[in-house]
């Protein structure tokens, strides 16, 4: 077995495990002093997922290897999950404070993984005294900076905007309507993006703490909350949530196949807009996009500031997969600077990921760490390590993704996903993703911006793009 297919599958059942309670381990066969063994250990410090985690934010961080990987997180991303159900007549506020990040949001989801709301770090208003270090030119070192946030069990309005700045509006609430039977459960997903250079997980700001309040003024704070809170009830999920199920996946590889034999791969490459579910399994098979489907929600848990275009790669159309486009501007943040920057976009990456059964990412790549040239533009290489061509690495002024040698985890051992992410663009900026009409359109919207594709041999690429790395 594939040493990747191993860790991915050590990292899928220690992320089931997570999810349960003792009393859910029970119920699936885990004796009821094991299960209970297995959560002393955890509290005294021997738990056997990396990454800090509490008794509210229990299921994470997910990331690249070696965290959680799964419903293709960003590599550069880490991700915390709450599970729980607000009493009758309480009232649940979140408290933290802002993290030394590039970004930060809470945002609620269905038992679908569709995401109902987002609270992006700029629109949460801080606490008196304290300032939000996401506003363009604030002091991003500010050491109050505290914040409290709302969560409401009711919808929010479904005619917001997703994906923009929504530039001089704050929220004191997230929606989070309850689903599932009575009394229902809520989900919450807390993200931070690229962290400050020497912080931890968290940016150096510790998760946030849930505070409880009941219609007879009593408080519970952090762990106190989580009792009441139900935080360890097991999870009310859709299987198709954080992945394609297996038989659905293969239906769709049936599908493909009629068409050709690398089948949703094209040469050149076919981008594909991130609509709705339905979009998505249409990549495979071949079925008409519903031009009304809202943007963002089919992936596996999206988030709701990103648009999303992406593209199936094959290598059996070329081992080295190439692109080139312009480079959108964003913020600097990852050294520490001083003050919030502006730009085209908050947040760009390209991540390189396995098929829609196995949704692992296998590294990603974001604007900081990509080598652009003085044109502005960039050039990115997607293949197996084996077949990476010698210049294709940053000091050559070229950014590098790996294919894992198990291809998409399910049994096609040729096949990559390839992503771009498009972060909060900003209205002045036309060519994000957030602003593509259609699909046939994304060339023309999203213009010198738009990646475009080849495939090409190992040696051919080392001939092609000499290495600007100058010889003395």
């Amino acid at each position: 077995m594939n040493r990747l297919f191993k860790r991915g599958a050590r990292a899928a059942l220690a992320a089931t495990f997570a999810l349960l309670s003792c009393a859910a381990l029970a119920q699936i066969g885990v004796p009821e002093m094991m299960a209970a063994d297995s959560m002393k250990a955890i509290a005294a410090g021997k738990d056997p997922i990396p990454g800090p985690r509490s008794c509210f934010w229990s299921r994470g961080p997910a990331s690249g290897d070696p965290y959680l990987n799964v419903a293709y997180p960003d590599s550069a991303t880490f991700y915390w999950a709450a599970t729980f159900t607000v009493p009758a007549n309480a009232k649940l506020s979140i408290e933290g404070k802002f993290p030394h990040s590039r970004y930060m949001s809470f945002i609620s989801y269905d038992g679908k993984g569709v995401p109902i709301e987002s609270v992006a770090d700029y629109l949460i208003k801080p606490i008196a005294g304290s300032s939000n270090p996401f506003l363009s030119g604030a002091n991003r070192a500010s050491a109050n900076r505290d914040y409290s946030l709302n969560v409401v069990d009711a919808k929010p309005d479904p005619n917001q905007p997703v994906g923009m700045n929504i530039v001089g509006q704050t929220r004191g609430e997230l929606h989070t309507p309850k689903y599932g039977p009575t009394p229902g459960q809520q989900v919450i997903l807390y993200r931070i993006y690229a962290r400050d250079n020497g912080t931890d997980e968290t940016g150096n700001s510790g998760l946030p703490v849930p505070v409880l309040t009941f219609a007879d003024g009593k408080v519970l704070r952090g762990v106190e909350a989580c009792g009441a809170l139900r935080v360890r009830q097991p999870l009310q999920l859709d299987p198709a949530a954080m992945a394609v199920p297996m038989g659905q996946y293969h239906k769709m590889l049936e599908a493909a196949a009629k068409k050709s034999s690398t089948f949703p791969a094209t040469a050149p490459p076919t981008w594909y807009q991130q609509l709705d579910r339905d979009a998505l399994y249409g990549i495979y098979l071949g079925t008409p996009l519903n031009p009304n489907a809202r943007k963002s929600e089919g992936g596996f848990y999206p988030n709701l500031d990103n648009q999303y275009i992406r593209t199936i790669v094959n290598r059996r159309l070329g081992k080295v997969f190439v692109l080139r486009a312009k480079a959108p501007t964003t913020p600097h943040t990852v050294h520490g600077d001083a003050k919030m920057g502006g730009g085209d976009l908050r947040y760009w990456s390209w991540c390189s990921n396995q098929g829609f059964a196995n949704t692992r990412v296998n590294q990603c790549v974001h604007d900081e760490n990509i080598p652009v040239g003085p044109d502005g533009y960039y050039t990115l290489v997607l293949s197996r390590a084996a077949d990476r061509p010698r210049n294709a690495t940053p000091q050559c002024g070229i950014a590098w993704l790996p294919m894992a040698d198990d291809g998409d985890g399910s049994g096609d051992a040729d096949v990559t996903v390839l992503q771009l992410r498009n972060m909060l663009g900003a209205g002045e900026f036309k060519h994000a993703v957030q602003n593509v009409v259609t699909q046939r359109s994304m060339a023309k919207d999203m213009g010198e911006y738009y990646p475009q594709g080849r495939y090409i041999s190992t040696s051919a690429f080392e001939i092609a793009v000499p290495c600007l790395i100058e010889k003395r």
